[in-house]
């Protein structure tokens, strides 16, 4: 009886260490794929996009006061290290008299808590008195329109291009794509994910500074990304370059890309002499 006790109890004991096995097994299969999966979520940069409309020169003399003087400095403060301030090139009829400013976020509560870092950074408060404290009668812009966008899968977080060029002579490229319908906004964003599209602006090195899926704006379902050149030449060129590589003209071609854009908004931008990016 007792080499049949401890021959039972050995037996249990194989037994409930199968069980513990197995049950460790079940949860890393379980949370292993969450962790990633959290981790691949949460990666990604946040962008927003400022769109300063100006009725004439006095007030983008006051803007670039503000921008250069105060709010990019307070924004290096807060951690954000780069932000991109540009203006439409000469030719760029369409834009209008704007200033654009691209500020990168490593998540969204940075996004959220850049108002209450700005309201307790004593040296913003007086460096940017004039725009804080500008009467409804001389404002020192017409409207803002702000734009909030999500990195792509494939590129988390922005790249600032190597150009060696005058900023003078730059191009940054900000692209807007709209679509049609949120399931035809969705292919657009596989076509650029998955399809190859990325991976081409890669290959004929576009320099894009960022994709962005916009999870708030006023031209929604949409997304935006902006490549940058040395110059006006470059661009023509790399552009050149796009049409006529069979890579896209095989993707393009095929029948469940057609239709995904329903309008392209470009604005052609040069970066101004303080500009981060």
């Amino acid at each position: 009886m007792h080499i049949l006790g401890r021959l039972i109890h050995k037996a249990m004991n194989s037994k409930i260490r199968s069980i513990m096995h197995d049950c460790r097994i079940l949860s890393l299969a379980v949370l292993l794929p969450l962790f990633f999966l959290g981790c691949g979520s949460a990666d990604r940069d946040y962008y927003q996009i400022k769109i300063f409309a100006l009725s004439d020169s006095t007030q983008e003399a006051r803007m670039d006061q503000y921008l250069e003087v105060a709010y990019l400095p307070a924004l290096h403060r807060a951690g954000i290290t780069a932000a991109g301030v540009f203006k439409p090139i000469e030719e760029d009829t369409v834009a209008g008299n704007i200033i654009v400013v691209m500020i990168p976020f490593r998540s969204l509560e940075q996004f959220e808590e850049l108002t209450e870092h700005l309201n307790k950074d004593t040296i913003y408060q007086v460096s940017g008195k004039d725009y804080l404290e500008a009467s409804f009668d001389h404002p020192p812009y017409k409207r803002i329109e702000s734009i909030l966008l999500k990195a792509f899968r494939y590129m988390p977080h922005f790249s600032a291009p190597p150009l060696s060029s005058p900023p003078g002579e730059r191009i940054y490229e900000l692209r807007n794509y709209e679509s049609a319908t949120e399931k035809l906004f969705e292919r657009k964003l596989e076509m650029f994910n998955e399809g190859g599209e990325m991976e081409l602006f890669r290959k004929l090195e576009f320099n894009v500074v960022f994709f962005g899926e916009v999870i708030s704006g006023s031209t929604m379902p949409d997304l935006m990304y902006m490549p940058a050149f040395s110059d006006t030449t470059a661009r023509r060129v790399h552009w050149d370059a796009f049409r006529n590589h069979p890579e896209w003209k095989e993707l393009s071609g095929m029948e469940k890309y057609k239709n995904t854009v329903s309008h392209i908004t470009t604005y052609l931008l040069h970066p101004t002499d303080y500009s981060d990016i």
